[in-house]
């Protein structure tokens, strides 16, 4: 099982990323999938997550009406958008796969599986 994440980096206040997380090893489609960030010094926060299904999104407060969340279920991806950053959002950011059918949610913890995390830097 891999879930690999791409597409970090350091980017101005204002800037955009677009973060993607490719999953293998297991059935992408049956699961939820989120985005969880952790800074240093700070607790993990739950970012974004979206239903295996794709119909439903969910968004912490922090984030919301500036990040989208959208997975292709065909190339067994995810994909976290991120415009109008501000350097509240530097952090490493990691992307999590629900158990199979369970929930979505902005929860830190029960999670099925973890990638490696990619880092995002919003500085001037």
């Amino acid at each position: 099982v891999q879930l690999v994440e791409s597409g970090g980096g350091l980017v101005q206040p204002g800037g955009s990323l677009r973060l993607s997380c490719a999953a293998s090893g297991f059935t992408f489609s049956s699961n939820a999938m989120s985005w969880v960030r952790q800074a240093p010094g700070k607790e993990r926060e739950g970012v974004s997550c979206i239903s295996w299904s794709g119909k439903n999104t969910y968004y912490a407060d922090s984030v919301k009406g500036r990040f989208t969340i959208s997975r292709d279920n065909a190339k067994n991806t995810v994909y976290l958008q991120m415009n109008s950053l501000e350097p509240e959002d530097t952090a490493m950011y990691y992307c999590a796969a629900r158990p199979p059918f369970y929930s979505c949610g902005l929860q830190t913890s029960d999670y099925k599986y973890w990638g490696q995390g990619t880092q995002v830097t919003v500085s001037s």
